[in-house]
């Protein structure tokens, strides 16, 4: 056999799978819990009738889109239940319209991917209940048009219900968002900071448009998975220049017990825009940031700024108040940190979002120091010099 033959036949063997065995039998698992309860369900609501339809085939199909790859733009909620009744209404339409079989079919299938396509719930098990509603026999031509009710609106709703508890109670997220990314979180018109570099919404959008095709994963999880690609090709161009390398060590930190007075006065002095709160084997249990002590001023557009600091700042010469009094009352937690062995690059997309500064642990979790906006700022930088200079860097710590 000639070896373009042969490369051209192997073009057709799937690559390896990137899916642990964990996954496999979670999905196997979901699609066994979903199909066994909806049948059961819709066994027990329905009469027990010999011409009663209590399950259809096409739900095999939907378990496998669902509980195998719930990402999928073809797995999500308006999919299966859109999907599923738009194509049952134009099957048995077809099947009392059109006296020939095979047309029938042909013909619901063609109309029901039209539908799919106009009112965007494209999933492609609903092409097998077009046809179940066409070439189902006497039982299903009898229910007419009820088929759509039951068992296919019921099946589906049945079998999402299974999915979204299924796969969230095992750790995948469900359903994914259809729609683009949040807006600018300063209500501005600006792209956030981590996509006005690389590829932006619009690029994606621009590139998907000129590829014309329906993908079978959705745009966020395409957009994450670029944005980690970048991530990782400036990883290796680069290096990991971790945060032990470059952090602030001489933090200055306060314990719950701190007066807010006290506090305010330490980042006064210090100029900084948070402090750590620890406790007393050094383990960061909070942070107590300006925006913190505003926020309980109560200080407001207008409002005289000194005069409500210095309300909250006041002590209070009786025990029993509701005032604030310590940091621990007015913090902000859980606390996002990373380790001296956390990557900075990693670090980045957190401050795009508006972090200043994160703490930074050691092995014991104990407070090592704090990574700063100044800090990346001069990591990447001197990374960036460096690279054009030809020199090692920075060192990597390992």
């Amino acid at each position: 056999m000639p070896d373009s033959i042969l490369l051209w036949f192997k073009s057709f063997i799937p690559a390896r799978s990137n899916v642990d065995r964990f996954e496999r039998m979670r999905s196997c698992a979901g699609s066994l819990f979903g199909i066994l309860l909806v049948g059961l369900i819709s066994y027990a609501v329905l009469p027990h009738e010999a011409r009663t339809v209590w399950l259809i085939a096409p739900m095999g199909a939907s378990a496998v889109l669902l509980f195998a790859v719930p990402s999928s733009p073809l797995a999500q909620p308006w999919s299966i239940i859109g999907g599923n009744l738009c194509a049952a209404v134009i099957g048995v339409a077809c099947a009392r319209l059109i006296a020939e079989p095979a047309l029938a079919a042909a013909v619901a299938i063609s109309l029901a991917i039209g539908a799919m396509f106009l009112l965007r719930c494209i999933h492609p098990p609903s092409g097998a209940v077009a046809l179940t509603a066409v070439l189902g026999g006497p039982v299903v031509h009898e229910m007419g048009f009820s088929f759509v009710l039951v068992p296919v609106l019921l099946n589906s709703v049945l079998l999402l219900a299974t999915a979204l508890f299924f796969n969230n109670a095992t750790g995948r997220r469900y359903p994914h968002a259809q729609q683009s990314a949040a807006p600018h979180p300063h209500q501005t018109r600006d792209e956030p900071p981590i996509t006005r570099l690389g590829f932006s919404h619009e690029d994606l959008d621009e590139v998907l448009k000129g590829y014309n095709q329906v993908l079978d994963i959705g745009r966020d999880d395409l957009e994450e998975i670029f944005l980690q690609t970048e991530m990782r090709a400036y990883h290796r161009r680069f290096g990991e220049t971790r945060c032990a390398a470059v952090m602030s060590r001489d933090v200055v930190a306060v314990e719950f017990a701190t007066s807010l007075d006290e506090a305010w006065r330490l980042l006064q002095m210090h100029r900084l825009r948070a402090l750590p709160v620890v406790d007393r084997a050094r383990h960061v249990i909070g942070i107590v940031s300006r925006t913190d002590f505003l926020e309980h001023a109560g200080v407001e557009v207008h409002t005289g700024l000194a005069a409500q600091l210095r309300k909250l700042l006041h002590r209070v010469p009786f025990s029993h108040s509701d005032k604030p009094e310590v940091v621990g009352q007015i913090m902000s937690r859980p606390v996002i940190s990373a380790t001296i062995d956390t990557p900075v690059l990693e670090l980045v997309p957190r401050m795009a979002e508006g972090l200043h500064q994160i703490p930074v642990l050691d092995a014991d979790g104990k407070l090592a120091g704090m990574m700063t906006q100044s800090d990346m700022i001069a990591a990447l930088y001197e990374k960036n010099l460096a690279a054009a200079r030809g020199a090692p860097g920075l060192r990597s710590v390992a």
